[in-house]
């Protein structure tokens, strides 16, 4: 795998190395000793599908908080999405900024998240299918958000959001606690 650096830190754009034959190809996604090499210690409890029917669905901007927070390791596995991550950890150099990527099932890069950042996506493509690797078990007493069009983030999505819930509408602007 080729871990490449993101502006924020702590996350992660990982890469696959492609193993390729007249068959396809073959190439490992998770390795904890690899990822370890990376200052990356993630031990995956649970793993989360996300179906999305239409293009432009956004979900997020999802986290949770100690002592339930958790780290993500995401991959698109059908389709495309722009995934977005926030980095909310007020100790940070790079606090209140924000990183986007595309994953999608043809260039299988996947994204990392560390703990203290908001995690959210939208949809390229019909039918995208998201797969997330949890470092934490889902804790709804823990579950936050923060708005995904929050002006302290000023996140540029790449297409305009037109299915969100009203869950992720309604959460409030962003406050550094």
């Amino acid at each position: 795998m080729q871990f490449l650096e993101t502006p924020l830190t702590g996350a992660w754009s990982i890469e696959m190395d492609k193993l390729s034959d007249e068959r396809g190809f073959f190439a490992r996604s998770f390795c904890p000793q690899e990822f370890a090499q990376h200052g990356i210690e993630m031990r995956v409890v649970q793993c989360n599908v996300s179906f999305n029917t239409r293009r432009g669905t956004l979900r997020g901007m999802h986290f949770q908080v100690a002592p339930k927070a958790e780290p993500k390791l995401v991959r698109c596995t059908r389709g495309a999405i722009f995934d977005v991550i926030v980095d909310l950890r007020p100790e940070s150099p790079t606090h209140c900024r924000w990183f986007g990527v595309e994953l999608s099932a043809a260039n299988h890069r996947q994204l990392y998240i560390p703990v203290g950042l908001a995690h959210g996506f939208v949809t390229l493509a019909d039918d995208s299918e998201v797969f997330y690797q949890m470092g934490e078990y889902f804790s709804a007493d823990h579950a936050r958000g923060v708005r995904w069009n929050d002006p302290a983030f000023d996140i540029r999505w790449p297409i305009e959001p037109t299915v969100i819930s009203t869950k992720d509408q309604g959460y409030s602007d962003y406050k550094p606690t």
